[in-house]
C-alpha cells in the first residue's frame, strides 16, 4: 500500500479513497479495465471521454503505484504494454457496481445495460459474484 501520513490529509477512509484516485479519469481507466476489457494505452485512448495522453499516462502510473493495476511488457510487442487489475483493483468491483447502480436509478440518460438495475437490486450479490467471475477469468 503506498501511504506516506507525510502526504495524506488526514487518515479518513473517505480521504484515502479520494487521495488514490483524485479525479474522474483514474475511476474511469478501472471501469474500462473491469468492465470493457481494455488492456492498452491505445485502448484506453480510444474512450468515449477521449482522455489526453499525457493524463493516461500519469493515471497509470498513479494505479500502478497505488497497486490497482499492473503493468506487463506485451507478449505480442515487446514494446507495448498490458495493464490488468490486480486483486486489490478487483476489490473494487462492489464499488464500481454500486456506483452504476446509483447512477441508473438517478440519471435516466445513463447507459446501463437493461436489467442491470433490477437484476443488482434483488440479487446483489449474485450480480457481484457472476462480474467477479469474468473479471478473475480475464485477468491473465
Amino acid at each position: 500500500m503506498l501511504r506516506n501520513s507525510k502526504a495524506c490529509r488526514s487518515n479518513c477512509p473517505i480521504n484515502f479513497v479520494l487521495e488514490t484516485f483524485g479525479d474522474k479519469w483514474t475511476l474511469l481507466i478501472v471501469r474500462d479495465l473491469m468492465f470493457h476489457n481494455k488492456r492498452t494505452f491505445l485502448e484506453f485512448m480510444e474512450s468515449d471521454e477521449k482522455i489526453s495522453s499525457n493524463i493516461l499516462t500519469e493515471r497509470l502510473r498513479r494505479l500502478e503505484d497505488h497497486g490497482i493495476v499492473e503493468k506487463n511488457t506485451s507478449p505480442n510487442n515487446r514494446s507495448s504494454f498490458i495493464y490488468t487489475l490486480t486483486s486489490k483493483g478487483a476489490d473494487l468491483l462492489p464499488v464500481m457496481l454500486e456506483v452504476t447502480a446509483w447512477s441508473a436509478k438517478h440519471d435516466s440518460s445513463t447507459n446501463t445495460p437493461d436489467g442491470f438495475l433490477d437484476a443488482f437490486n434483488s440479487d446483489r450479490d449474485g450480480v457481484i459474484s457472476s462480474f467477479r467471475s469474468v473479471i478473475n477469468t480475464d485477468r491473465k
